[in-house]
This record gives C-alpha cells, sequence and structure tokens, in this order.
C-alpha cells in the first residue's frame, strides 16, 4: 500500500481506501468483512451515512481477534449538518466514537459547509413542504475552532473538510490554529478539480476523491426523488477503455490509478467482492505521460459534478452553499 502523509505529523494515511456511502447492515457487515480480507485499511464513513454502528461491530471484531491493530487503521468519519455548530461538534464525534466503538477518529471532517437545525435525532430535518430546515447562521471559523478542541482532547488525530469550496477553505485556514490536514471533494476523469488542488498544494492540505469512478449508481437514485439527471458512464469511454484494453486493466483500474498518481486518495464504494479486489489493485502499474495527457483531456470542469445536493430540497438558500 501506498500512502499519503498528513501534515504536521497527523498520520498516514492509505491511498486506497474502502467507501460506505449508501451501504447499510448486513450488506455492509459482509462487504466490509470481505475488505478487511482483501486488506483495505483506510475505511471512510459518516454520521449521516446511518452506518458507523456496523462499522463499527466489524472492526471490533477483527480487532478483538487480533486481525489487524488499531493503528493498521485508519478511520474517517465526519460531522453532520445538524451538528455543524460549535456546540454540536463534540457532541456527534461522541456519538460516532461511541457508534464506531473506538477510543479515537483518525480523520474527523465537517461533512458540508451548510448547516441544518437540530430537531431531536433526526439527520435531515424537513419543512411541512419537504425543504430543508437550514440554520443560516452557519459560523465555519467557530465550528473549526471546536474540531480542534477535538484534536487536544484526544479523540480525533487529525481533523479537515470535505466539500468546501475555495473561498470557504481559506477561510478557514486564515483562522485555523491547527490547519486542515485533508479535503474531500467528488473526484473523477470527468471531474478533475484542478484548480482546488491548486490550492489545496498551496496551503499543504491533502486530498480524498469521493466518486472517483462518478456515480453513475446515483441517477436512480436522484430518479426516485423526482430528479431527473443524466450522469455519465466512465467505463464506456473510448479513452479510459482503450488504456484499459493496452495495459490489460478494468476501466475502473485505469481510472483509479489515473487519480491516485496525482498523489489524491481515492475511496471506491462496491459490494461486489470482485470488484472491490480490482479496485484495490491498482498500484502495481502506473499511466504513461501519453496516457495520462489523454485522461486529463476528458475534464470538463463543474459541468460534471455529479453530487450536487440538489436532491435537498432549499439547500441553495443556504449563504453556506458551496457551488
Amino acid at each position: 500500500m501506498k500512502f499519503v502523509d498528513l501534515p504536521g505529523g497527523a498520520g498516514k494515511m492509505p491511498i486506497v481506501g474502502y467507501g460506505t456511502w449508501q451501504a447499510v447492515d448486513s450488506e455492509l457487515e459482509a462487504a466490509l468483512e470481505e475488505a478487511l480480507t482483501i486488506g483495505y485499511r483506510h475505511i471512510d464513513t459518516a454520521y449521516v451515512y446511518e452506518n458507523e454502528h456496523v462499522v463499527g461491530k466489524v472492526l471490533k471484531k477483527w480487532l478483538d481477534a487480533g486481525k489487524v491493530k488499531r493503528d493498521e487503521l485508519f478511520v474517517v468519519t465526519k460531522l453532520p449538518e445538524v451538528g455543524n455548530r460549535p456546540d454540536g461538534v463534540e457532541k456527534y464525534i461522541k456519538r460516532s466514537l461511541e457508534k464506531l466503538q473506538l477510543d479515537y477518529i483518525d480523520l474527523y471532517l465537517v461533512h458540508v459547509p451548510f448547516s441544518y437545525i437540530e430537531r431531536g435525532d433526526e439527520i435531515h430535518p424537513r419543512k411541512e413542504d419537504g425543504s430543508m430546515l437550514i440554520d443560516p447562521t452557519t459560523d465555519h471559523v467557530a465550528v473549526w475552532k471546536a474540531m480542534e478542541a477535538q484534536v487536544a482532547a484526544g479523540r480525533t488525530k487529525a481533523i479537515g473538510l470535505s466539500n468546501f469550496n475555495e473561498r470557504q477553505i481559506e477561510r478557514v485556514v486564515a483562522n485555523a490554529t491547527i490547519k486542515p490536514v485533508n479535503l474531500q471533494v467528488e473526484v473523477h476523469a470527468y471531474f478533475q478539480q484542478k484548480e482546488l488542488e491548486k490550492l489545496c498544494k498551496k496551503h499543504g492540505i491533502t486530498m480524498v476523491a469521493y466518486s472517483p469512478l462518478g456515480s453513475k449508481s446515483m441517477q436512480s437514485i436522484l430518479a426516485q426523488i423526482g430528479i431527473q439527471k443524466e450522469l455519465p458512464d466512465l467505463f464506456d469511454n473510448q479513452v479510459v477503455l482503450g488504456i484499459a484494453e493496452k495495459l490489460g486493466k478494468t476501466p475502473a483500474q485505469v481510472l483509479l490509478r489515473h487519480t491516485t498518481q496525482r498523489g489524491i486518495a481515492v475511496i471506491p464504494k462496491s459490494v461486489n467482492p470482485q470488484r472491490m479486489k480490482e479496485n484495490f489493485e491498482i498500484l502495481n502499474f502506473e499511466l504513461t505521460e501519453e496516457d495520462v495527457k489523454a485522461l486529463d483531456g476528458l475534464d470538463q470542469g463543474p459541468a460534471a459534478r455529479v453530487l450536487d445536493f440538489s436532491f435537498f430540497k432549499g439547500i441553495t438558500e443556504h449563504p453556506e452553499f458551496p457551488f
């Protein structure tokens, strides 16, 4: 495994991780068992995925059996929108630690730059018309100070951001005592985030790519809530197919390798054992300069963004909506 060094001695993050979004209960339990058996040690989850308890169950089983040591794991989870205020940070990281059955998180991220008004235990509180119950008073600097306190308390080794735009990142960095060590955002061949990558390099922030294969499956999920959006299938792209055939690799392996050769970690999600194994085995080959140039040429910019949070009705009205 290749690792990404987090700044400030905050640890080493395996460059290939296992994503768990949209995976729950018995399906995730079996898949995570398989992922750990394959060799995945970087596990990505979030409070809003509602699967931390499953991740915790599997990890405890492996730790108790001595099949893996805690310092060999790199566990990532995230502060939910309803906790995106100074007094919510400690409350929700403690909840995540309890569900994960861990003493500390390796990397704790602010999941999104916007927030909801907390209402009971609802994860996505909505008004009667179905729109989100947004909290327009989000204060990133105040939230970040509370995130820093979690490092001091030993609840997490490192802290970072997710889905923040350039302006929002700059604001946090300018007011941070402990700077963000990582930014998790959507990155794939059609949406390569080169400008955001430059900003991260400027500030020494590492990156993790979610939806690194484009998340074609999001199309059906959006359709279920009445959003008709045609999403491209990267596996059908002739450039990708040509390189895959030449190298004797799968399209997914080519796409993931393209991102990791930039030094960006990837967290592909699959519950298919064969695909999980293929997604993990991407460090035993390298793309040529010609291959990289051809794949770089597929970038379509923000127009190719898959996850724009449009399924959260009214979210664009939040003053910190990032896109």
